[in-house]
C-alpha cells in the first residue's frame, strides 16, 4: 500500500458513508450519475474531491440532498429515526463507478 493511497481513503472515509443503491438510482446511473450517502457536515467540494480520488474519475457536478428524519411510532413510545445526507454526482461522459463490486 502506497503512502498515497492511505491518504485518499483517510479522506474518503470521512465523508462517504455508503452509496446508495435503488431502483430509481441504478436508473440514474445510466445518465452518469451516482448517489451516495454523506455524512451531515461534509461539503460539496469535499464530496467531489474524495469522490474522484476513491474512484479516479472526473466529477462534473454535485448535488446535495438532506432528508429529515421520519417520525416512528411503536405502541406508545414516540419517537424519530435520525435523518441523513444524500449527494448526487454527475461525471464526465465516458466516467463510470462499479458500485455492486463485479468484475
Amino acid at each position: 500500500m502506497a503512502k498515497n493511497d492511505i491518504k485518499i481513503e483517510s479522506i474518503a472515509h470521512k465523508i462517504l458513508v455508503e452509496p446508495w443503491i435503488t431502483e430509481a438510482t441504478t436508473i440514474a446511473a445510466e445518465a452518469n450519475k451516482y448517489v451516495f450517502k454523506v455524512f451531515r457536515d461534509a461539503t460539496k467540494v469535499q464530496i467531489k474531491k474524495a469522490i474522484e480520488d476513491l474512484y479516479q474519475v472526473k466529477v462534473l457536478k454535485v448535488w446535495t440532498i438532506n432528508v429529515s428524519g421520519k417520525a416512528r411510532i411503536r405502541g406508545a413510545i414516540k419517537g424519530r429515526k435520525p435523518g441523513f445526507k444524500k449527494a448526487v454526482v454527475k461525471l464526465e461522459k465516458g466516467n463510470s463507478i462499479n458500485i455492486y463490486g463485479e468484475k
